[in-house]
């Protein structure tokens, strides 16, 4: 059965830049060019942030809905996470809160919106479950409201009140992680929970990796991750300083594709296949478990390394959140979807990676 899930990998042209990983680190060795060795580890991830997808996936199929629900919702941005600590224990802490705005609006605007157009444009207007997107969207408002509660207070102090935006930011992290395990308890006690979704495994394909199979792949493919973030991050601050851009529009753009881009392609190949719930669940699901699983583990990690991570952001982040949410929020409330309600999304967030790539910081 493993034989015929690695040739459906194989026939996958996504999992051919797996061969990038080896040449990473071989350049990373020669001391290669920054900016080379930067978009070869980039790429190599891709596939390999895949496979921990993959492999959730295939896990998920087999411990049924509650336990499979509760994996997707633990490991589904474990790529991003081992990318973030990483970067962290190198004191890139501008980089990392820049990728989880990058992370929240790519799975909101971007992929829910390519979702929208491409499954709009193939089979029309779209339904979905309009009561599980309504609890998603009131729970990722809370989060994001949260999110910004750190920032409101530091502009309120004028930056002079350092330790208490830290034991603030501690505060808040705390009382995510506890709605976090909240979530995970009313999913495991219920049919279906804000936290949890259900596999796309048999939406995308049949199961194909045995339970072991797929254990060992999910090791595998972690093991690579962390290697190659070690190399990614190394590259970042030589690369900002040869290239002009900033630290902050690498976050934002670069962290959350190399991370979830194995993910958003099952979320547009779901609506494609007229399964449009299981799209929207993917899409906001995944932004609810950074705002409310990442960020916290980030935070209480970053105090362990000795490199605090507050959750100030700059003003423009904090507008960008806010709008994009209630933007999306706003889209999933008739239960229906169409290909310009995708088109408004997308255009949208083009707006804001311009804006960001062109903001001076």
């Amino acid at each position: 059965m493993n034989r015929v899930a690695a040739l459906r990998l194989f026939r996958n042209p996504l999992y051919w830049l797996v061969i990038l990983a080896p040449l990473a680190v071989y350049l990373a060795w020669r001391d290669a060019p920054p900016t080379l060795v930067l978009v070869i580890s980039a790429l190599g991830m891709i596939p390999l942030a895949g496979l921990i997808g993959e492999s959730t996936e295939a896990l998920a199929s087999y411990t049924g809905p509650r336990i499979g629900g509760l994996l997707n919702a633990t490991l589904g941005n474990a790529a991003e996470l081992i990318i973030t600590i990483v970067a962290i224990r190198e004191g890139l802490l501008e980089l990392v809160k820049a990728s989880i705005t990058g992370s929240i609006l790519g799975n909101l605007l971007f992929v829910l919106g390519a979702s929208m157009l491409l499954g709009g444009l193939r089979h029309g207007v779209q339904g979905f479950d309009r009561a599980r997107a309504s609890s998603d969207s009131i729970l990722l408002v809370l989060a994001v409201v949260a999110l910004t509660v750190p920032s409101l207070f530091s502009q309120a102090t004028g930056g002079l009140g350092e330790v208490s935006v830290e034991v603030l930011s501690l505060g808040v992290a705390g009382l995510m992680i506890i709605l976090y395990g909240l979530g995970i308890y009313q999913s495991l006690r219920g049919p279906a929970g804000p936290l949890t979704r259900p596999s796309a495994e048999a939406a995308v394909h049949h199961p194909t990796w045995t339970p072991r199979g797929a254990l060992v792949l999910l090791l595998l493919a972690t093991v690579g991750v962390a290697w190659l973030s070690e190399i990614l991050v190394a590259q970042v601050e030589p690369v900002v300083l040869q290239l002009g851009i900033s630290e902050f529009f690498l976050g934002v753009i670069l962290i959350p594709i190399v991370g979830n881009i194995a993910e958003h392609l099952v979320a547009v190949t779901v609506a494609l296949k007229n399964h449009m719930s299981l799209s929207v669940e993917i899409a906001v699901g995944s932004s609810l478990q950074i705002a409310l699983f990442v960020v916290p583990v980030l935070v209480f990690v970053s105090l362990l390394m000795g490199n605090p991570l507050t959750m100030v952001f700059n003003e423009f982040e904090l507008v960008a959140l806010v709008g994009g949410v209630l933007i999306a929020a706003l889209v999933a409330s008739d239960g229906e979807a169409n290909w310009l309600e995708g088109a408004e999304l997308l255009a949208l967030y083009l707006m804001l990676a311009l804006a960001f790539y062109l903001l001076p910081l």
